[in-house]
């Protein structure tokens, strides 16, 4: 169980405050926390099969905010499944070398963790995966692939857009009305998702954010009693999605594959 934090409280005057398993809950955000953090257990590089854990769980939690959402999450888990077999083919395959491009593929000086991650499996980590399968000549940057670095790219871009709508979510405003969560779903994916989506997708999206539970229903989903405790949760999660999500970004932004088709 990992560890949250009232900011509100000086540090240390109530000492950290447990994020727990939720009884009846299929969604655990105590284990959605876990994977996350698993999957930044290297300082410079995401971890695969803990980053893919942490969207079997933000499947579970779409599909509690009900079957149009749910929708949705069947891409996601369809994308997941792409990295998990091209991994399963790697392991099949152990003897498949990263090449010669070893260190020139992170600028970062992480070269010690590539070759670990090599040790580990081609698909042990996001940085190991771009390696990989730009030796092998996976990835076109003209055409539509099933490699793992076009896919990965997909789930990044669906990533930003739940982080957005949980920092959304956890919003405490000082005077007026909070927001319904369906308005601040609908926003949230307005400025992300939305951008790289067709207008079918688009409305079929919009369609579904309508029927999006009200407030009280997240209070319930995560254990909560009331917005203070949604927002001190909600944040948590946030702010280690968005580690995930930057080094993500800088990885996939130093080899040239924000825009893959």
């Amino acid at each position: 169980i990992h560890q949250l934090y009232n900011s509100s409280v000086a540090d240390g005057a109530e000492g950290p405050r447990a994020l727990e398993g939720c009884p009846g809950q299929t969604f655990q955000v105590s284990l959605l926390l876990s994977h996350l953090l698993d999957a930044l257990a290297n300082p410079s590089d995401v971890l695969l099969q803990p980053y893919l854990s942490s969207w079997d769980e933000l499947v579970k939690f779409m599909e509690a905010l009900g079957p149009m959402v749910g929708l949705i999450s069947k891409e996601i888990e369809s994308k997941t499944s792409i990295i998990r077999q091209l991994a399963s083919l790697a392991d099949e395959n152990p003897e498949a070398e990263l090449g010669p491009d070893l260190h020139s593929v992170n600028a970062a000086g992480t070269e010690n963790n590539l070759e670990a991650s090599h040790h580990a499996g081609a698909y042990h980590s996001v940085r190991s995966m771009i390696l990989v399968e730009l030796n092998q000549g996976m990835v076109d940057f003209y055409h539509q692939t099933d490699s793992g670095c076009r896919t990965l790219l997909r789930l990044h871009r669906a990533l930003l857009w739940l982080k957005v709508f949980l920092d959304k979510l956890a919003e405490t405003p000082v005077a007026g009305r909070l927001r319904s969560p369906s308005e601040l779903c609908r926003v949230a994916y307005q400025s992300t998702l939305a951008n790289h989506h067709t207008w079918f997708v688009r409305r079929a999206a919009e369609l579904a954010f309508i029927a999006m539970p009200e407030r009280s229903f997240f209070f319930r989903l995560v254990c909560v009693q009331n917005q203070e405790e949604l927002s001190i949760v909600l944040n948590r999660v946030s702010q280690t999605i968005g580690e995930v999500y930057n080094r993500t970004q800088k990885a996939l932004e130093e080899n040239g594959m924000l825009d893959l088709p």
